[in-house]
């Protein structure tokens, strides 16, 4: 996923509709004809996140991101964000090749974008996907551009990403994104699949490269895919 790192630092832009627990979007998408849930709570020393996003691919070519999340900051207070994503893929991934798509969305924030036709933040970013050992460990890469509504400004947007599937239900990942406004951030961390390709939990740590404790987070997730829905 590179989703709208607002997620993160209420600053960045990209998507999230990676898998779990990645910022780095992949070149995948959930299973044709269900939907998937992501959801997570990431922590910080001054204020907690909550996120969920829910995602369907009614088409088996077009998955459809619609969800939101809450901080509470100590200084701005308690807050909503909203943000709705179309993804599809122009060549799928194989074992042992490669894969990219292309993603498309709006981020809001209702207190600063009010009104119903008040569209917010948009993106649109490019995922890129590389397999090695027979999908055991795969490569990610997002070129992207967003617009801030508020001030005008546009920001190119990046981030790189590895996946390694150490057991059948242990996968390792390490990534660094960022935009060309600001110093890049990282994050490392695991995910376990309770019922592997059904239901995961996750763990990362991560923080902003050079900055102060403030902005270093923990986050802790879930992600549910049934096999079918529709």
């Amino acid at each position: 996923m590179l989703l709208p790192l607002v997620a993160l630092m209420t600053c960045w832009h990209g998507s999230s509709q990676a898998a779990r627990p990645f910022m780095t979007d992949d070149a995948r998408l959930t299973t044709e004809g269900s939907c998937q849930v992501e959801s997570w709570t990431r922590r910080y020393a001054d204020r907690t996140e909550n996120w969920a996003l829910p995602a369907c691919n009614p088409t088996g070519n077009l998955e459809v991101t619609l969800g939101g999340g809450s901080f509470k900051d100590p200084q701005q207070g308690a807050s909503q964000d909203q943000v709705i994503q179309a993804k599809t893929l122009w060549k799928r991934m194989t074992p042992n090749g490669w894969g990219g798509g292309v993603a498309l969305g709006q981020f809001r924030h209702p207190s600063a974008n009010v009104g119903p036709n008040n569209l917010g933040n948009t993106f649109v970013y490019v995922p890129l996907s590389v397999s090695f050992m027979d999908d055991r460990l795969v490569s990610h890469t997002n070129l992207g551009w967003s617009r801030d509504k508020s001030s005008r400004n546009d920001q190119f947007n990046w981030g790189m990403g590895m996946e390694y599937q150490a057991t059948g239900r242990w996968l390792l990942i390490a990534e660094t994104f960022g935009d060309d406004r600001q110093k890049p951030f990282w994050q490392s961390g695991l995910r376990f699949g309770v019922i592997p390709g059904v239901l995961q939990v996750d763990a990362t740590r991560g923080a902003q490269w050079g900055a102060g404790s403030k902005n270093r987070w923990l986050s802790m997730g879930v992600r549910f895919t049934p096999e079918k829905l529709f």
